[in-house]
């Protein structure tokens, strides 16, 4: 598939005009300059008729698409038009929040049995322990909703308040067991960096409906707890797609985007006529060396520049309500925080941004998890209900998919000492649990089962890749016909295995 777009085709058109108008004007230029010297003019008054006629040679037209898709997607009717991802780095436990399993009180402190662990590897963390003891949760369940869901309401009772919004997948299961090749499988279809990322996928095959913003838009939010837990840049990179579907990360203080604004002395007028000097002479070395970068450079150039307006309206929050604002909760006006980040990826979306990214790190709980699981909840409960209610209530649920889930779930045995109110748990990729909301999900279903100790899927599997079909399928995008020729094989975010779209949890 090319990699050559619209965009990237009327870049060259404007490129080729500029050159046709000074090659046909540069006597008529010339002859005017020395007309200008010959009656006395000063040179300044030559620079500003130089420029005049140069400004003048600049179309002043803009493609209809600042991120066009490529032709002929989406492939089929698309139930979402955009989507938003939470992603709660590390792993949270599947079984203190959605998966429910009461008999495991009858097993508390005695070792799993042989017969359930099989012969499933284990992380180097807990492979050495001399005993496997069963870590019951600790934490109170209740059936909430018309669906009569199961979920921790200590934890999670704004969540609990949505679940008839909700798909849940309760047998998700990946191949890595360490964070790492983990979080880059989930979000890039394999554990080997390089790929593409889902965002990147969706910018790149889907564009945006946005014409001053990116097509694709990152945050990193710091929790208090854990905040040193590493994320990596491959998680949103654009791998060998060309790089302009990289996400574009908003940081939570100081200028949203480092180096936008303006230098003291330099206006816009400034920056334009120097972007529009800098694309012709991009132009003329893209005409050259047909290097693709050369266009991501000249495309990215002009997206920052439109930034500069849409970036400070896209941060102020002055126009949201005081029932919004309390509704995401009181850290909402909280630059950096989880739920600053939420409020504005709705923002994001409705100025039709194509995909939003929220990472949200410190869910990796090998001991205190009650005391430290309770944090992350905390900082991310509300608001995440919040998104939910507040998009439905916009009218924009029905094509807004939103994403919720990890890399990996929990074991059900304690990682180091085991109490009944304090416990640890190791990694767990063969099942965890994820949830879908909105964009042509089935509300209210869940789907999948595992057995009593939540260690093994008895009924449905859903792998990763399966999961991310579903996603790319509820965006209008055929997963199998979706691909970018890359070292010599037409690269898929769902890779080469089969994979299939999750039909029973789309309405």
């Amino acid at each position: 598939m090319a990699s050559h777009g619209p965009v990237a085709i009327d870049l060259l058109r404007t490129a080729a005009a500029r050159r046709a108008f000074l090659k046909m004007s540069g006597v008529s230029l010339g002859a005017a300059a020395l007309a200008l010297l010959e009656n006395g003019a000063d040179l300044q008054s030559l620079k500003r008729a130089s420029a005049a006629a140069i400004d003048a040679s600049v179309p002043k037209s803009v493609p209809a698409r600042v991120h066009p898709p490529l032709p002929g997607l989406p492939h089929h009717a698309p139930r979402a038009k955009s989507v938003i991802y939470i992603h709660t780095n590390g792993g949270p436990s599947q079984i203190d929040t959605w998966d429910y399993k009461p008999r495991l009180q009858d097993f508390f402190d005695k070792d799993i049995p042989p017969s359930v662990r099989g012969d499933q590897r284990l992380s180097t963390m807990t492979s050495g322990q001399a005993r496997f003891p069963v870590a019951p949760s600790k934490f109170k369940f209740e059936q909430r909703g018309q669906c009569g869901r199961w979920i921790n309401t200590e934890l999670l009772p704004f969540t609990a308040g949505i679940v008839d919004d909700i798909a849940l997948v309760k047998t998700v299961h990946t191949n890595a067991i360490n964070h790492d090749p983990a979080c880059t499988f989930v979000m890039t279809g394999s554990e080997i960096p390089g790929k593409a990322s889902l965002g990147s996928w969706l910018a790149y095959g889907l564009g945006s409906e946005s014409d001053n913003l990116p097509s694709f838009v990152v945050f990193t939010p710091l929790p208090d707890i854990n905040p040193s837990q590493a994320l990596f840049t491959r998680m949103w990179s654009s791998g060998f797609l060309p790089t302009r579907y990289s996400g574009v990360a908003l940081r939570g203080s100081g200028d949203p985007v480092l180096y936008l604004p303006n230098p003291d002395g330099i206006t816009v007028s400034d920056r334009r006529r120097m972007l529009d000097s800098l694309g012709h002479l991009n132009a003329r070395s893209f005409e050259r060396y047909h290097d693709p970068e050369i266009q991501t450079r000249m495309a990215q150039y002009e997206m920052a520049f439109r930034m500069q307006a849409s970036v400070p309206e896209l941060v102020d929050l002055s126009d949201e309500t005081a029932q919004t604002l309390a509704m995401y909760g009181p850290d909402v006006q909280k630059l950096g925080s989880f739920t600053h980040s939420l409020l504005l990826a709705r923002k994001l979306v409705e100025r039709g941004v194509r995909a939003v990214q929220i990472l949200h790190r410190g869910w990796d709980q090998h001991g205190n998890l009650p005391s430290e699981l309770t944090a992350q909840c905390l900082d991310t409960d509300q608001a995440t209900a919040a998104l939910v209610k507040d998009l439905k209530a916009r009218g924009m649920l029905d094509d807004t998919l939103v994403v919720w889930g990890g890399e990996f779930g929990r074991t059900v045995y304690s990682q180091g000492n085991l109490t009944k109110d304090n416990y640890g748990r190791d990694h767990h990729p063969r099942n965890f649990c994820m949830w879908l909301a909105g964009g042509g999900v089935k509300a209210g279903t869940s789907f999948g089962e595992t057995d009593d100790f939540s260690y093994n899927v008895t009924e449905n599997p859903v792998h990763i890749n399966d999961f991310n079909a579903t996603i790319l399928h509820l965006m209008g995008i055929d997963h199998e016909r979706f691909t970018f020729k890359s070292q010599g094989l037409d690269q898929r975010l769902t890779g080469v295995e089969q994979q299939r779209v999750v039909h029973e949890i789309l309405a």
